[in-house]
């Protein structure tokens, strides 16, 4: 026994240092400096605030010497309690989750997949070559690729595909660049499949995702969307790396406990399916949707979602669908990316703060308006933390930055255990240095989208400039 016991722990011992060496010798000297520096100012971070312990002492008593510091510490500290109880209530829903299995070639429906693509150019190839390989019957599948005026080769790329693949797939252009959400509207008309599946022109898929993502259909006749499972495609990058980890955490962890409640907040454009008649029970609102005055060109993903569950339908999450999309790779296209979902973000609340509270289906709906609320709360509460942060920087630098990169030590810990457990070791710890961006270099994304929301474009699709 105690042989056993020894020969255990020598194998831990080794798979531990064994993922220790894959990950050296797989990083490049740009991303151990990246992670070097995290664990450094981590970990000297507790030890400066093991340090200034009388000092932040001090500091409390100061904040509840006046009013405003105490009505921040009342309500910092009530949402903190909210967050953690929210946390684990989300961890509770996430350990009742469980994928639908595929169902039967019978029992699979008809289905319009829709790619609709701007200046892409080959990858639009690749990915109608990765649908076109899916384990699913011929004849029910019909494939649309739809050109949004592109300025590249993309629709080249999109004739060679049709050349390879015959009359499995159609191709058509627009005859201008009108924006994706007119393309994904012509699919949606020009479909003649009971399921409308949409997926995103830089997106591959596995051979059996297009079949478990539309199961639930199936299993469920109220389940009116169906969001897919993404990964990151381009993760060879620093940024991409940080995001696979993010992403993870936001499908396999947020959204499977949303969809315990059957109300995922946002199927990915990346990869997400519809029923036809959920549809076109809203899709004159859809393609006609305004906000301030001016038309919607821009989270047509999170606005179809909305307006799907206000129908009353469930939306679920199909954790065995996946989907590979590349994403930025520099800190100028990720933050655009951002600002547009955070303007989405904050159009979107609006709308469903419109019919929440009201008996809008069949069912349980404490638990979407507890998402709702947790949603709408980080939007309200966005300038109040960002102003004291501020203060707290100008006023107590070393006590900022101390208590920040703590925080940051621990609560990314949860999405680093989590990647590994369901992934890798060795790319986990990526959620360190994210965080770190995130906290640093993104904090002003929510502040910013909310001023301008009412603002369009797509930001991210157009050609670099010469």
């Amino acid at each position: 026994m105690k042989t056993l016991k020894n020969n255990t722990e020598k194998t831990e011992k080794k798979s531990f240092f064994s993922r220790i060496k894959h990950l050296i010798d797989n990083a490049n000297a740009w991303g151990i400096f990246i992670m070097g520096s995290t664990f450094v100012l981590m970990f000297g971070s507790a030890y400066l605030a093991y340090i200034l312990q009388n000092d932040f002492t001090q500091l409390h008593l100061e904040r509840r010497s006046t009013m405003i510091g105490l009505i921040f510490m009342i309500v910092a500290a009530a949402f903190f309690v909210f967050k953690l109880t929210f946390f684990i209530y989300t961890f509770i829903r996430f350990l009742k989750y469980k994928a639908i299995p595929s169902v039967s070639d019978e029992e699979l429906p008809t289905v319009t997949v829709i790619v609709p693509a701007y200046n892409e150019g080959k990858q639009v190839w690749a990915t109608l070559k990765s649908l076109a390989d899916s384990d699913y019957p011929e004849h029910k599948i019909q494939l649309l690729a739809i050109d949004d005026g592109s300025k590249d080769d993309t629709w080249n790329w999109m004739k060679e595909a049709k050349k390879e693949l015959g009359d499995r797939v159609s191709i058509c252009q627009q005859p201008k660049n009108m924006g994706k959400r007119h393309a994904l509207y012509r699919g949606f008309n020009e479909g003649t499949g009971e399921i409308f599946v949409t997926v995103d022109s830089d997106s591959i898929v596995d051979k059996d995702t297009l079949r478990n993502l539309v199961s639930p259909f199936i299993v469920d006749e109220n389940c009116g969307a169906v969001a897919g499972n993404i990964r990151v495609l381009n993760n060879d990058k620093i940024l991409p790396k940080m995001l696979d980890v993010s992403f993870a955490l936001s499908f396999e962890f947020v959204r499977s406990s949303e969809s315990t409640l059957n109300s995922v907040l946002c199927t990915p454009g990346a990869l997400a399916a519809y029923r036809a008649t959920a549809v076109f029970g809203c899709l004159d609102q859809w393609i006609n949707q305004t906000f301030m005055g001016q038309a919607s060109d821009i989270g047509e993903d999170r606005a179809m979602t909305n307006m799907i569950l206000k129908q009353g339908f469930h939306v679920l999450f199909q954790r065995n669908a996946f989907a590979y999309t590349n994403v930025p790779e520099k800190y100028k296209g990720l933050y655009k990316m951002f600002i547009r979902w955070g303007r989405s973000n904050v159009r979107e609340n609006i709308q469903m703060s419109k019919y929440v509270f009201t008996n809008f289906r069949k069912g349980p709906k404490a638990g979407t308006r507890l998402l709702f609320f947790s949603q709408f709360s980080r939007i309200v509460l966005c300038y109040p933390f960002v102003l004291f942060m501020l203060v707290f920087v100008v006023t107590h630098p070393l006590l900022f930055l101390s208590s920040t990169f703590v925080s940051i030590l621990v609560l990314s810990t949860f999405p680093v255990i989590f990647y590994a457990k369901r992934y890798s070791f060795s790319e986990s710890i990526w959620a360190y240095a994210y965080s770190v961006l995130f906290t640093f270099g993104l904090f002003w994304i929510t502040p910013y989208a909310i001023v301008t929301a009412s603002r369009s474009g797509w930001l991210t699709r157009e050609l670099p400039q010469k």
